[in-house]
């Protein structure tokens, strides 16, 4: 393909954001508007915390999802976040546990997580539901991986047999996503590359769908790009001119086939998707939908 011959498709995650937050909306009216529940447990006056845990209070009543919110001051004990977490485990009108991280240095989160049922646990991040991905199992996957997910699906992304590489092994995002990515039905070669990678530009050349979340910014240029491959950008930086991805977009367009933004990618699919685990976590606790 020529290089000169591409137009580079931007992706914005907004259209495919919305296009959930319709159907689960549509959805749960359609039934009736039972009671589905998602409750936060927010710790300190974390200020950037605080909004989004707001943002996800506010989508989920606008779609007909009922927000319950626990505030802890951030000098609580571990026993007491226990406490609460417990607490709302055993609540059977709670269907969906958040625990918005991170936690004051002086709290253990794995331990906090071991709380959550893999029933309840809409943000993805238990032992436990990373086995179900693992197993393929009914579970939840992580809000971010299953955003990348829906947003190739949203805009039409062939995934059967298309060569993926994931830059970046995290838990909460890498390593995830490329299960996910390989799972039946979604289909793709799956390579998971990271900083040890040898010949790393090389090894990204080779993929038809790139996914970078290093949070290394700008770090993923021409060089690792190969004519049309669709880019999707996870990383998140904040430098002196704003808020930028590991990609280099400038450097990118008329290179790739498709591109998203960033910010406006595929951040803003993260409250969706956790809106759609919540409405899948009721109704694997025995709500009709």
């Amino acid at each position: 393909m020529s290089l000169d011959a591409i137009t580079t498709r931007m992706l914005p995650g907004a259209p495919a954001r919305d296009a959930i937050l319709q159907g689960l909306h549509t959805r749960i009216t359609a039934a009736g508007s039972p009671a589905i529940a998602l409750a936060t447990v927010l710790v300190g006056d974390d200020a950037p915390s605080q909004k989004y845990v707001a943002s996800k209070h506010r989508i989920a009543q606008q779609i007909g999802i009922q927000s319950v919110q626990v505030e802890l001051p951030s000098t609580c004990t571990q026993e007491q976040l226990d406490a609460e977490v417990a607490r709302l485990a055993a609540d059977t009108s709670v269907h969906g546990i958040l625990v918005q991280m991170p936690l004051p240095v002086h709290l253990d989160a794995e331990r906090v997580l071991a709380l959550i049922p893999a029933a309840k646990d809409v943000d993805g991040l238990t032992s436990e539901s990373m086995g179900r991905l693992m197993r393929g199992l009914e579970g939840h996957v992580g809000c971010t991986p299953l955003g990348v997910l829906r947003l190739l699906q949203h805009y039409g992304i062939a995934t059967a047999g298309k060569h993926a590489v994931v830059v970046g092994r995290s838990t909460l995002v890498g390593l995830p996503l490329s299960v996910l990515l390989a799972r039946k039905g979604i289909d793709c070669t799956v390579t998971l590359a990271h900083s040890r990678t040898a010949n790393l530009a090389e090894v990204c050349r080779g993929a038809d769908i790139l996914i970078s979340a290093t949070g290394v910014a700008r770090s993923i240029d021409a060089s690792h790009v190969s004519a049309g491959a669709t880019l999707i950008d996870v990383g998140i930086s904040r430098t002196e001119v704003g808020i930028v991805g590991d990609i280099d977009a400038d450097a990118v367009m008329g290179i790739a086939g498709a591109l998203t933004p960033m910010p406006g990618g595929t951040g803003i699919m993260t409250v969706a998707c956790l809106m759609e685990n919540t409405v899948n976590a009721a109704v694997m606790q025995g709500i009709a939908l």
